[in-house]
């Protein structure tokens, strides 16, 4: 992603049509960063049009020394922390009331995990059916490198709390792959 000095520049002073074009260089790389947070694509572009008001309104605080790529990311998953933290109470409530309809535990079947030939995308439809706190901090911790001090700071959760939410969520996501092994089993096995 390659973006001008100048193009900086006129967004800072106000000028509406580099603003529009910094959105279109930007949009994708936040929304592929929204979209491990965010069940839907609406969601992800909800956060996505929060985190580029706060790039434009910080736009005098980017140091050219870092990527600005790195730098708008950052404030991506910052702006979907500070929407959790917002939203905190009622999405703890929903994750314990809903969670046990997202999959069967009578359909679980223990098979080798290199056996199933699973795309990103599916993998990426998994972590979404994680409850959210620890979606969250699977995809904090896994996919975008945060320890779980720095994690425990942006949530505002302790460095044990993250663990457990890691430690879910790994166990949450070999059930779903097991049960998608059985049923990809299941199908080869009938169409013989």
């Amino acid at each position: 992603m390659k973006v001008s000095a100048q193009l900086l520049m006129d967004c800072h002073r106000g000028d509406r049509r580099a603003q529009f074009q910094l959105y279109q260089s930007c949009f994708n790389t936040l929304m592929s960063v929204g979209m491990r947070y965010k069940k839907d694509e609406s969601e992800s572009a909800a956060v996505v049009n929060t985190a580029f008001l706060k790039i434009l309104k910080n736009l005098d605080k980017y140091n050219s020394k870092v990527p600005f790529q790195a730098w708008i990311k950052r404030i991506m998953i910052n702006t979907v922390i500070d929407e959790f933290r917002k939203n905190r109470k009622v999405r703890e409530l929903i994750e314990h009331t809903n969670f046990e309809d997202y999959y069967n535990h009578d359909d679980l079947v223990t098979m080798n995990v290199a056996d199933l030939n699973f795309d990103a995308e599916e993998l990426g439809n998994m972590i979404k059916r994680l409850p959210p706190v620890s979606q969250k901090v699977f995809n904090l911790f896994a996919i975008d490198g945060y320890s779980h001090k720095e994690i425990g700071i942006m949530m505002d959760i302790s460095d044990g709390t993250s663990k457990w939410h890691l430690s879910f969520a790994r166990k949450k996501l070999r059930e779903l792959i097991e049960v998608t092994m059985g049923k990809e089993v299941k199908r080869k096995i009938d169409a013989r």
